[in-house]
């Protein structure tokens, strides 16, 4: 018999994810009267000693928690517990512990949130002895496979178009040609999705190659129409004309950061066409706004299905959105392909009839 559940976050933030941790306490104490607990900083929480966690109540898991951005366990995208840091700075197998501190609260199933990172982690936790496993999907990238949706995504749009919204005025105020530099990692949901919504004239994504001299002219046809200025919309992972990756920093977690093809392309832009070019790079903006409402309805139905698949012991299992309706598949169906944009879909399609530059098709 199911008594006590555990919660954790893990991967980058996004919006929605507070409220699928209040979604989950809720039914589990109301409809089922278990015991939850939020086991702090994904499954660092259970391998750190003493063990890191909070029980969450119905006290706590008010309105506000609704609306709150962000996820009041904490997270991380560094600190994977089968290849965990050591002192020495190597890497080493932490996973026993994470089941050890599993036993040690004595969960009767976890219910993790997180994107396709956590996902492959969650997938081999779930195949350790012992451990009943229910996965949610959450990234603003929306490259999980077999969901429609997930957590985070809409938000992140609705961020990038109005940024677009915001660029227009001091674009045609300036006759400029302002370059949005988005997040996404290796798929282009996000920008093509707001450069749509936000009227862009160029729409960049990974998933299509480009050319500049197309962006060019382009550039010049709307300017031969009596328009001065343009927008550009760029997802982060696009590159350059000589398919390099724009990069910068370091990465704590082995993983390219990406960052700069705006200013690469403001660079070329200039060069080119002697166009007057701004970069604007919205990067975590996207991650930290207050859900929306879609994020907030989807969090809280994914969060209620996952209380449920507990109650009917479907373990090993993820929880997604498709053809408007909850369902839940195995966790490696996930991870076995990757979500990104159909060049051949129905929003590259619709972009291009309105006339964007979508790249070279």
């Amino acid at each position: 018999m199911i008594k006590r559940i555990g919660v954790l976050t893990s991967g980058g933030d996004c919006s929605g994810l507070n409220a699928a941790i209040r979604a989950i306490t809720l039914r589990a104490i109301q409809q089922y009267g278990w015991e939850v607990v939020g086991i702090l900083r994904g499954t660092c929480g259970l391998i750190r000693r003493p063990m890191e966690y909070i029980p969450l109540t119905l006290a706590m898991s008010d309105q506000s928690m609704l609306r709150a951005a962000g996820t009041i366990l904490g997270s991380t995208t560094k600190e994977n517990p089968f290849y965990f840091p050591s002192e020495g700075g190597a890497k080493i197998d932490r996973s026993d512990d994470v089941v050890d501190g599993y036993h040690s609260l004595n969960l009767d199933a976890i219910i993790a949130i997180g994107g396709d990172g956590s996902m492959r982690i969650n997938s081999k936790l779930a195949k350790k002895s012992g451990v009943n496993m229910v996965c949610i999907p959450k990234t603003i990238d929306n490259d999980l496979a077999q969901t429609e949706l997930s957590i985070g995504y809409s938000t992140a749009v609705a961020v990038a178009t109005e940024a677009l919204d915001r660029l227009h005025p001091t674009a045609a105020s300036h006759d400029r040609v302002m370059v949005l530099e988005v997040m996404g990692r290796d798929a282009g949901h996000i920008a093509l999705s707001a450069g749509i919504a936000g009227g862009a004239d160029v729409i960049l994504i990974p998933e299509i190659p480009y050319s500049l001299d197309s962006i060019c002219n382009h550039i010049k046809k709307i300017k031969s129409q009596g328009r001065n200025y343009s927008l550009i919309i760029v997802s982060e992972a696009v590159k350059t004309q000589t398919e390099s990756s724009v990069l910068r920093g370091t990465s704590y977690n082995e993983r390219p950061r990406y960052g700069g093809i705006s200013q690469y392309l403001c660079e070329e832009l200039e060069e080119r066409i002697h166009a007057d070019t701004r970069s604007t790079i919205l990067g975590h903006v996207q991650r930290g706004e207050q859900p929306n409402v879609q994020d907030r309805i989807l969090a809280t139905t994914f969060g209620v299905r996952a209380v449920d698949m507990i109650a009917e012991k479907d373990f090993g299992k993820m929880v997604v959105w498709r053809n408007n309706q909850i369902e839940s598949v195995p966790i490696d169906a996930t991870i076995d392909t990757y979500n990104g944009v159909d060049p051949k879909g129905i929003l590259v399609k619709t972009a291009k009839a309105m006339g964007i530059y979508v790249g070279e098709l």
